[in-house]
This record gives C-alpha cells, structure tokens and sequence, in this order.
C-alpha cells in the first residue's frame, strides 16, 4: 500500500466518522441546513486536495473545525441583513394556551426561537458557545480549534450566554 493509498484510506475513515460531527457544528454555527452541507462539503474537499500535506486523526477534526469556522464566517459576512430578520421574529410574544397540540407547537416554535436567538449572538462568541454546549467539546480542545487560550473559551462561552439570555428574556419566550 503506498502512500497515496494510505492518505485515501484516511480520508475515507475521517470522513465517514466525522462528517455527521462537522455537519451538526456547521448546521448550529450558520443555522440553515442547506448552508451546512455546503460548508462541510467544502472543508472536506479543501482537506482533501491537500490530504497529503495535512494532518490525520484528532488534528484532522480541528483543522476541519477550524475550516468550516472560517467558511461560516465569510458566508455570515454576507448574510448579515438576514440575521437583523431572525432577530425580529425571535423578539415576537408568543401566545400561550392549555391544549396539548398548542404546546407541542408552542415548543418547537421556541426552539425554533431559541436557534434564530442563537444566531443574534455575535459571532465569535457563538462559535464558542455552540462547540462546548451543542457539540460537547471541552475547553482545552476548544482552544485548539480556535487557537486562542483556554481562558478565552471560557470568557466567550460566558459572554455567549449572556447574550442569549438577554435576547430571549426581551422577548418574553416561553422557552419548555
């Protein structure tokens, strides 16, 4: 097996066992699903045509983070009249009611309301916030991703949260 072989088995593998991952984090950062799959597609693509200069296994996955961060970014840099939108319906009073089929759709509609929330929140501090609430990272592989220290993670998570709950408690959300 020569090396070529070798750095294509690797990819296989790194995609296969991580694309749902980096899907999920590009689906929480961007918001939009369609959005998601691009990005990921174009962080993949762009670690393979240089795979074989490029790291493998855990720093594979960082360096991919850190690619979807960075196409995330250049995309919202675009959108950025639309999240003024999410921002305006996260804001709306919802009307509350005892019958069971309402909260069902009470509930996902402040979901919903939570994730447009999200999106309000500036966006260095959302990154850090989504890869330790949603997708699970400690602080330490956090800071490797963004390459910024560990006590920063810690800073932007906590002003993250801040943000978020000072844009739902101005909208009054019922939040299940």
């Amino acid at each position: 097996m020569g090396d070529r072989d070798f750095r294509d088995e690797a990819f296989k593998e790194l995609f296969e066992g991580f694309h749902d991952d980096l899907l999920r984090v590009a689906w929480r950062i961007t918001g939009r699903q369609e959005v998601a799959e691009e990005l990921c597609q174009e962080a993949f693509l762009r670690y393979y045509e240089r795979r074989d200069k490029l790291p493998v296994g855990d720093e594979a996955r960082y360096w991919l983070i850190r690619v979807v961060k960075n196409l995330a970014f250049n995309h919202e840099k675009r959108q950025g009249r639309e999240r003024e939108a999410y921002r305006t319906f996260a804001l709306q009073p919802r009307n509350v009611s005892g019958n069971e089929g309402e909260r069902s759709i009470l509930a996902e509609e402040s979901r919903e309301s939570v994730r447009k929330a999200l999106l309000a929140v500036p966006y260095k501090l959302r990154v850090a916030l989504i890869l330790k609430e949603y997708s699970g990272y400690p602080y330490v592989d956090i800071a490797r991703i963004l390459r910024i220290s560990e006590g920063n993670v810690k800073i932007r998570v906590f002003r993250a949260r801040q943000h978020l709950a000072k844009i739902l408690h101005k909208g009054d959300l019922h939040v299940p």
